[in-house]
């Protein structure tokens, strides 16, 4: 069997409209807006505002940027190890380093659908946590789905040729491509750069020099 055609670059969408059909023509753009619209509804059934419905979404934002920063560190780019004489690896950084590798291929760029198979998991240990506190809870679930919806939308465009004319919008896209395209070892926030600062990962770009692995991830030592 032959190998799939490479992405072209060109074919990709760069006007808002045609960017949004191919984004909600995706299963994870399109379950996490279910999951925002169902949270959001069981929160307004409920009830019982505060200035704490304010809070928890602002802790959540505060957040954010160090979530980004440690999941695309120690998950996405995870390295095989081999543990007597097997192998370790997992799916989840496998998809990466193929993200990696095509950068333009949109269905890599997605959160991969077999994770949200732990949602239920999750979603009844935090409502089981916070029981007395419903309310808050699913303000907090509500938040964390949209932070997320976010997330995936533009870490989508900007691996098309689309670009909101919001100036943040444009830092964030050329932060992440310096990422797949100058080191692998900077630069890892995509929504959220705060992070990056605090950890000592965003220098001057052309004090860093190119690294020959930004495209496969591979380690630095077998390159």
């Amino acid at each position: 069997m032959s190998a799939p055609a490479a992405p072209n670059p060109r074919a990709l969408p760069d006007r808002l409209g045609p960017a949004l059909s191919v984004f909600f023509g995706h299963a994870s753009p399109q379950v996490l807006t279910a999951l925002v619209a169902a949270s959001i509804a069981a929160r307004v059934w409920l009830g019982g505002w505060s200035l704490w419905d304010l809070a928890i979404p602002l802790a959540l934002v505060a957040f954010w940027p160090l979530q980004e920063w440690l999941i695309h560190v120690f998950i996405l780019h995870y390295q095989p190890v081999t543990l007597f004489g097997r192998e370790i690896d997992f799916k989840v950084p496998r998809l990466h380093r193929a993200h990696h590798r095509d950068p333009w291929q949109l269905d890599l760029i997605f959160i991969p659908i077999h994770v949200f198979a732990f949602v239920p998991l999750a979603l009844g240990a935090v409502v089981l946590l916070g029981a007395a506190q419903l309310p808050l809870v699913l303000t907090g679930v509500a938040a964390y789905f949209a932070l997320s919806l976010h997330y995936e939308w533009v870490h989508f465009f900007i691996h098309t040729r689309y670009r909101p004319r919001v100036g943040y919008y444009q830092r964030l896209a050329r932060n992440h491509l310096l990422h797949h395209f100058r080191n692998e070892h900077y630069w890892y926030g995509v929504t959220m750069l705060r992070a990056d600062g605090w950890l000592h990962t965003a220098p001057d770009p052309n004090a860093v020099p190119k690294s020959p692995t930004c495209m496969t991830l591979a380690p630095q030592a077998e390159a």
